[in-house]
């Protein structure tokens, strides 16, 4: 008998790093209620490496992250982007191996040790939103807070349509940000 596969849908980010702390906002704001079966949400704060070592059992097809990213547009643009789900493009041109950081790993560095542990997933999507404010205080800014609301539902659309077998149009739902291929 196979393992049931599901998406999961990742906060991730810093509440003491001001706008970092969106993705960690966002994916308190969604009661699990509000979600198709085969949807997994959860707070991985900075615990990127327990994210990496969490989809090693195989049963995630679509991770879900939501975080602040760099987009282009003002502060409190949001978008769905894809990314490398094996964390390629953020190989270090040197060619020194990264040393994991298990409480200040980028999205791309967590893919990047899944990957190196044997670890896949299929399809890696994000909801980003462009940081106004990344200093040492614990609220987002205004225009980050006001994008909230707005990614959850971005997050919810997403998720059905995914689980639903439709594929949705990627880029800003407000600003000016595109498909990336790359994360942050």
């Amino acid at each position: 008998m196979t393992a049931e596969r599901h998406v999961l849908v990742a906060g991730i980010g810093n509440v003491f790093l001001g706008d970092d702390g969106f993705g960690v906002e966002v994916v308190r704001r969604i009661d699990p209620e509000w979600l198709p079966d085969g949807v997994v949400v959860a707070d991985y704060g900075i615990r990127g490496m327990h994210l990496a070592y969490e989809l090693l059992d195989g049963r995630v097809d679509t991770l879900v992250l939501v975080d602040a990213v760099p987009l282009d547009g003002p502060a409190g643009t949001v978008a769905l982007l894809e990314v490398d789900p094996a964390g390629r493009r953020a190989a270090r041109a040197d060619g020194a191996a990264a040393v994991a950081d298990a409480h200040g790993m980028d999205p791309e560095s967590v893919l990047r040790l899944l990957h190196d542990l044997g670890g896949s997933v299929d399809r890696v999507l994000v909801v980003g939103c462009r940081p106004a404010v990344l200093d040492e205080r614990m609220e987002l800014s205004d225009a980050v807070a006001g994008a909230v609301d707005e990614a959850v539902a971005l997050v919810l659309d997403t998720v059905g349509d995914l689980v639903r077998g439709r594929d949705r149009a990627l880029g800003a739902t407000s600003g000016s940000a595109t498909r990336c291929e790359g994360g942050h």
